[in-house]
């Protein structure tokens, strides 16, 4: 079942929103909660969509919910985030391979946002302030104010914030020089890249590489060392001959900037 939508009308008397949804759809009401609590469910009033998570919500004439079901999607077991450091303001945290950063129509329980809102037991507001791709591990920061988020935004869009990423990637980029800048166009939009070699693994044709973007292109990294020849090992989209069972090596190690509340350059490392 891929998407099932239900909009109440001004006939239509008061009725629970689990109880109306199992009507419609044909799932079971445990099925329609499960759905809900991974915010699967959504609900709009007033010109306002938001997820719906209450199986007791009453709905009121006109109404507009919706159920995005996909039964595969919401049996996924996320892999846990690991908190990195609490500073109050925001939080620091380590995003496994395999959890997204924020949710999709289909749900939100693969994702960091939701994880992390779950952790601090919905006491604390959560935004998103950046993202890594679903298949890249690594540091990332989650604000608990608007005001936060504005903050980190600002620091991010004037490039205030240095990320770095450990990668591995196929062939001797070591040949290219130890240092090196990517300056490829992606999507007709700058793209700057710039790397430096840490190790070659001539056994396994491997090069480690510590990477730096100034510009935050779909797929960046990934993308422009497909292009110079030297595909990410593991990368599920891009290059030949890279693939494996282990994951795609590309790692953020580290973010490094100015807290815009203490004023204090900080750095946070795995």
């Amino acid at each position: 079942m891929d998407k099932i939508i239900y909009k109440t009308t001004g006939t239509n008397p008061p009725s629970q929103s689990a109880d109306l949804l199992a009507l419609r759809t044909g799932l079971s009401k445990s099925r329609i909660k499960d759905a809900m609590i991974k915010g699967a469910v959504w609900i709009k009033r007033k010109n306002s969509m938001k997820r719906l998570r209450k199986a007791t919500t009453v709905l009121s004439p006109h109404d507009h919910i919706e159920i995005h079901y996909d039964e595969k999607l919401l049996l996924i077991k996320p892999p846990e985030p690991r908190l990195v450091s609490d500073q109050g303001h925001y939080s620091v945290w380590f995003k496994p391979s395999g959890l997204m950063a924020q949710g999709t129509l289909f749900g939100d329980h693969c994702s960091l946002l939701r994880l992390v809102e779950l952790h601090f037991r919905m006491q604390r507001q959560v935004f998103l302030v950046h993202r890594l791709d679903r298949e890249t591990d690594g540091i990332m920061i989650i604000a608990h104010s608007k005001d936060s988020a504005a903050r980190f935004s600002e620091l991010f869009q004037k490039k205030l914030i240095t990320k770095e990423y450990r990668t591995e990637v196929m062939g001797d980029l070591e040949k290219q020089g130890k240092k090196g800048t990517i300056a490829l166009p992606l999507d007709n939009r700058e793209a700057v890249t710039k790397y430096e070699v840490i190790s070659y693994d001539p056994h396994q044709n491997r090069t480690i590489v510590s990477a730096y973007i100034s510009t935050g292109r779909l797929h960046q990294i990934r993308r422009h060392f497909e292009m110079i020849g030297f595909p990410v090992i593991g990368d599920p989209k891009y290059g030949r001959g890279n693939k494996n069972e282990e994951g795609m090596k590309l790692s953020a190690v580290s973010l490094t900037f100015h807290c815009p509340f203490s004023k204090q350059k900080v750095a946070f490392t795995i």
